[in-house]
């Protein structure tokens, strides 16, 4: 981003993950920021701390004077409709108007960029390779997908020799990036509302591989050629004689000129063991040494809403962003491999009418391995409902006695007389919020 041409920029659905980042980077950049989105949160609330200036009228009547003229540069997120208001204002006026991943790209095209991909692990794989370069010194800016714990920006900026961004598959977005290491992470269908079947969204991992110009780091077993990277398998990258621990993991890494012993990881689930080497795997195409790569992982603060444990009373919270099925099937592997001895209970808020109906049998099959299953409505996100698509649809096909479709404003009863003394609360909506909720009733671990 060139800060010695200043410009106005305006973000129409600011207030999203990564929306938010690019509006951050143009502030710290020296630009003028502007934006609209729904309803205020605390993401807005901090860029408005910062210098933009946000709206939640979607008339082009609502917008400022300053960007009523065609040297603002548009930028909106793929959620948005061609028939927003304010973005044909801008398409009839002649703006310069992009979708974030065309800006994205944008941005990346001069930088040596490292690009995280795959239908999971895409936010804490970037987090542990944001957190290495971070702790070997490198000079770089992330986007990440989520938050580091305790901090309330997904930017980090302590460099411009390297770029992190997540490569996302969504609307096809990462096709607009040409990374010079990549990785993929995983391949299971998802955005079918997008893709229509799961060959046309294999086909497009398979294109974004041949853009990566250098080095493409993937999961041991997915159809792509690349450096190998995986658990108990003969990969490239490999993790052996894992031993779990009250805290998480010790085990043994074993790259293509070394083994390093006894490798600690402060966090559960073997899929974040997999993510982890991924990073590592990732950091050693551009030279930074992995044995400290190894060392930055025993800082690691985790990442918000991803396998978050709190207190409540003598029950346990857990908090994730699982909204496939793959996602919560490592979720409970993960609660029944620390918490064996505990019975669990789901709250699940669905995300997306289109991911409900495409994968409706794969929810039920998941959701009815649970003890007891508490069903939130169907957060709609960018979608219209679709008929015969609902949370009671799905409550049906589950093959379970102790089910329940629940309003948001009953959850913390519903918890306080359930029997479960774990319960995971899971869903890319906002049943997060609904954790922040119940802090107030956290107890020390």
């Amino acid at each position: 981003m060139n800060n010695k041409n200043l410009h106005s920029y305006y973000f129409i659905g600011i207030g999203g993950m990564g929306m938010s980042a690019l509006a951050r980077l143009c502030l710290i950049n020296g630009h003028r920021v502007f934006g609209y989105d729904v309803t205020p949160s605390q993401i807005i609330n901090d860029l408005i701390s910062e210098g933009a200036q946000v709206t939640y009228h979607l008339s082009a009547d609502a917008l400022p004077s300053e960007v009523r003229n065609k040297n603002t540069e548009v930028v909106y997120t793929a959620a948005i409709s061609r028939d927003h208001p304010q973005l044909k204002y801008f398409f009839a006026q002649g703006n310069n108007v992009r979708k974030r991943a065309v800006f994205l790209a944008e941005l990346t095209s001069k930088i040596k960029t490292l690009a995280i991909s795959g239908t999971h692990g895409k936010t804490t794989t970037s987090a542990f390779l944001t957190h290495i370069f971070s702790e070997t010194s490198q000079e770089f800016t992330s986007i990440m997908g989520g938050f580091f714990k305790n901090q309330k920006s997904n930017l980090i900026v302590e460099g411009s020799n390297f770029m992190i961004v997540e490569a996302d598959e969504y609307d096809r977005s990462f096709l607009q990036l040409h990374p010079a290491i990549a990785c993929i992470t995983s391949m299971d269908a998802d955005h079918l509302d997008i893709y229509e079947t799961n060959s046309s969204f294999s086909e497009a991992f398979i294109k974004f591989s041949s853009q990566v110009s250098h080095a493409l780091v993937v999961a041991y077993g997915l159809p792509v050629n690349g450096i190998t990277y995986g658990i108990d398998v003969p990969a490239d990258y490999r993790v052996e004689n894992i031993i779990k621990n009250k805290l998480g993991y010790n085990f043994n890494i074993i790259t293509p000129l070394r083994t390093y012993e006894n490798v600690y990881l402060n966090q559960l689930g073997l899929h974040n063991i997999s993510n982890a080497l991924c990073a590592i795997a990732m950091a050693d195409q551009i030279g930074v040494f992995t044995e400290n790569s190894i060392k930055a992982l025993t800082t690691f603060p985790g990442v918000q809403r991803r396998m978050d444990i709190m207190k409540y009373g003598d029950a346990i919270i857990v908090d994730d962003y699982a909204h496939h099925p793959t996602e919560i099937q490592n979720v409970l592997k993960t609660l029944k491999e620390f918490y064996p001895e505990r019975k669990n209970c789901v709250i699940f808020q669905p995300h997306l009418f289109s991911r409900t109906q495409d994968f409706m049998n794969e929810f039920a099959l998941v959701l009815s391995e649970f003890d007891e299953v508490l069903l939130l409505d169907i957060y709609p996100a960018r979608e219209l409902p679709i008929s015969g698509i609902s949370a009671q649809v799905l409550l049906d096909q589950l093959n379970h006695l102790n089910k329940k479709l629940i309003v948001k404003s009953a959850i913390k009863e519903s918890i306080d007389r359930s029997n479960a003394r774990l319960f995971a609360f899971l869903g890319a909506g906002d049943i997060g919020l609904e954790v922040e909720k119940l802090k107030n009733h956290f107890t020390a671990s």
